[in-house]
């Protein structure tokens, strides 16, 4: 049986099922968000009720808590795939539906039907993201389903799977999305808001790609353009980068590439731009990336109802939304100042092959592993395992682990073998992973890290 088959099959069970309320169950990223979105627009196609829940992180105490509960039917999108023996352990006797792209269990059960891309040799962590997945699932219920494509796309650059354009099954999801008049491709200059924020922002708060002295800081991007002889205003308006002149736009892009010089591939500032057809010219969420972004705000500020919102298209979450990410973004730039402000401390340990941050409650566990990925593209930090830690609350400290280097890692089994050690629970991908551990074993925690880093 190859994976559109296992699809197949599994929307062939759902739709003999009898009604009833169904349980949602899915990440609090923005591919966890489009993958619920989708299959809530599906449900509600169907006339069928359901109940959702977005989550950090799939544990056992969740699960046993879930069983508890009286549904007929669960789903758990972009999520679960590792977690099969917890869930077949509390939820029995009922249908349990696990689309997932993570990598899975072996073990299996009677009552689960998994949809998972790596049971058939394809690789959930590059050619199809979570929302990916239960788009596929929705459009093998009906292909009127196929509209919803362009929230896969959305999950998929949310989960960092789109690298100068798509692979695999994202591929074919994206003409659908183009097909369908969802999405259209352009090729630009490849920096977060450009279609729509002022310059300096774009530039302050641009992390893919990193530029150096510049992002993470205002009056440094201010300065940047200024030096450029390009006023960042047009009277007492800021003025985006569609109101530059060729010859400015020119002098920037160049400008932006000797600012990167140092890094592996400094022009690589231009790539596609996947914009939403059914959005404003002018909006916030008129480009996949940015839209993906506000919906990754919306599920790190513990807002993901947001932005399930505004993937249904409701207006006033969408205004809402808008007003979050502005938090967020706030947020990050905290992150950044807080590690630059505290790099000679004890809470930063920076060896030959490895930096270990324990921000403590100084960051949002929630953001903690977007500066991981910051500082892993940065040209300051080659070669190194970027660990990063932060407190979720005062029981629980959130562990994110990145790398900055070209050779091939797995992160995921790393993070896993500490897990192991130490306990608490681990989740990710090979190349972005991370963990839930008790705050009382935080130095454990970074004592092991430190001697499974400096033996790799």
């Amino acid at each position: 049986m190859d994976f559109f088959n296992s699809v197949e099959q599994a929307a062939e069970i759902f739709k003999k099922k009898k009604d009833g309320t169904i349980r949602l169950i899915s990440h609090l990223d923005a591919d966890g968000i489009c993958a619920c979105s989708i299959i809530i627009k599906t449900l509600k196609r169907l006339n069928k009720k359901y109940s959702v829940s977005i989550i950090h992180q799939l544990n056992e105490d969740f699960i046993r808590e879930l069983s508890k509960e009286d549904y007929d039917i669960y789903f758990f999108t972009d999520l679960g795939s590792g977690q099969i023996p917890l869930i077949k352990k509390y939820i029995q006797r009922k249908i349990v539906f696990i689309l997932d792209h993570h990598k899975p269990s072996e073990e299996k059960s009677e009552n689960i039907i998994q949809v998972n891309p790596n049971l058939f040799g394809i690789e959930g962590s590059k050619e199809i993201s979570g929302a990916g997945v239960v788009f596929l699932f929705c459009r093998a219920l009906d292909k009127k389903n196929d509209d919803l494509a362009h929230l896969a796309i959305i999950g998929a650059i949310g989960d960092v799977q789109e690298e100068k354009g798509f692979s695999g099954l994202n591929k074919e999801i994206l003409e659908i999305a183009v097909k369908n008049d969802k999405i259209k491709i352009e090729k630009s200059l490849r920096l977060f808001g450009i279609t729509t924020r002022p310059i300096h922002k774009v530039l302050e708060y641009s992390t893919d790609p990193y530029i150096p002295r510049i992002s993470g800081s205002e009056s440094n991007a201010i300065q940047f353009l200024n030096n450029l002889n390009i006023d960042p205003k047009n009277g007492s308006k800021w003025k985006t980068f569609r109101d530059l002149t060729e010859e400015e736009k020119k002098k920037l892009i160049s400008a932006i590439i000797l600012e990167r010089i140092e890094e592996e591939n400094p022009e690589d500032v231009f790539g596609n731009l996947y914009l939403l057809v059914d959005e404003e010219e002018d909006s916030s969420m008129g480009e996949a990336r940015e839209f993906s972004t506000l919906l990754n705000a919306c599920g790190r500020l513990d807002k993901a109802s947001l932005g399930i919102g505004v993937c249904l298209n409701d207006g006033d979450m969408k205004k809402k939304a808008i007003r979050n990410l502005t938090d967020y973004k706030k947020e990050i730039s905290n992150s950044i100042r807080w590690y630059e402000e505290n790099k000679k401390s004890e809470d930063v340990i920076e060896k030959e092959n490895y930096l270990i941050i324990n921000a403590k409650d100084n960051i949002l566990g929630t953001v903690i592993g977007t500066l991981a990925s910051i500082l892993s593209k940065s040209n300051g930090i080659k070669e190194k395992y970027i660990m990063s830690l932060a407190r979720i609350d005062n029981k629980t400290t959130k562990v994110s682990l990145r790398f900055s280097g070209s050779k091939e890692v797995n992160l995921k089994e790393i993070v896993s073998e500490i897990v192991e050690k130490i306990g608490g629970e681990a989740g990710g991908h090979k190349n972005a992973a991370g963990a839930l551990i008790s705050t009382e074993n935080e130095e454990r925690f970074i004592e092991e890290a430190k001697n499974s880093f400096e033996k790799l």
